[in-house]
């Protein structure tokens, strides 16, 4: 039985055709998917760089607000409480607490704005949970100091209360949040934060030493006052029995004159 050639020489042909289709096919298939493989790393690489530098102005933002300028402010005021009412340093010292603590507000502002932004909050840390309920305060706080009561007011007390208690709150709520955020950076980038521990402890080991002081010093200025002059009373008292026997052993004429004198005296 003759079998055509011609048709059996199209089906083979087709045929390799076919293969050499489908193997372009794939080859190129698997160059797409590794190309855009490498493409979405190189997005999300640049997706985490920018969400690190993001985190890392958000840190800076809010230590300089409540690492730093609100406790330069506490001290500023204290500063201030010694100064005469009125005069020109008490004046200095208020504007520069005022300065501060605006500028520390606004800084909180631009941090708490990024946060919501740029990151995902869904509060279920305490670094978030910390960072809304310490942003409502430093609200709370810009506020009460606007509506600083005149002094001689029976309202004044009642207020400046208030102020120092959630000044104070605010002040040390913020630390706490920027070691907690401290532990979030490194959790999130995996990237060492013990350098920027270290040195934030330093500088509030630093600012709480000058707190305590600033109350002492006075007292230990007044201390070495009164220690001076017992010391000058005392050796005035000294040299007082030294200056009796000098003239104690002053010799006295013999005249007739004297040695009446000296009988009736």
């Amino acid at each position: 039985m003759h079998i055509p050639c011609k048709p059996v020489y199209v089906f083979v042909a087709s045929f390799y055709v076919s293969v050499l289709l489908l193997s372009d096919c794939v080859a190129y298939k698997e160059e797409n998917q590794s190309s855009s493989h490498k493409s979405t790393n190189n997005i999300v690489y640049k997706v985490n760089q920018q969400k690190t530098s993001d985190i890392a102005v958000h840190g800076l933002l809010l230590w300089a607000s409540t690492g730093f300028l609100m406790p330069l402010g506490i001290l500023i005021i204290r500063g201030s409480i010694k100064a005469e009412p009125g005069s020109r340093r008490s004046k200095v010292l208020f504007y520069l607490h005022v300065g501060f603590q605006m500028l520390s507000v606004l800084l909180a502002t631009i941090g708490a704005a990024m946060s919501l932004k740029k990151f995902e909050n869904s509060f279920d840390n305490n670094h978030q949970k910390l960072g809304l309920a310490l942003y409502g305060a430093i609200l709370m706080q810009g506020l009460i100091g606007f509506f600083r009561p005149h002094r001689g007011k029976k309202e004044r007390s009642y207020w400046y209360l208030l102020h120092w208690i959630l000044g104070t709150i605010v002040s040390l709520v913020g630390i706490i949040n920027i070691y907690t955020g401290l532990k979030a950076y490194h959790k999130r980038t995996l990237k060492s934060t013990t350098l920027w521990t270290i040195l934030f402890t330093v500088e509030v080991s630093f600012i709480g030493l000058v707190y305590l002081f600033q109350d002492k010093l006075e007292y230990m200025k007044k201390q070495g006052v009164i220690i001076g002059s017992e010391s000058s009373i005392v050796s005035s008292n000294q040299d007082i029995p030294q200056r009796q026997t000098q003239k104690e052993l002053l010799p006295i004429a013999c005249g007739k004159r004297n040695a009446l004198e000296n009988l009736f005296d």
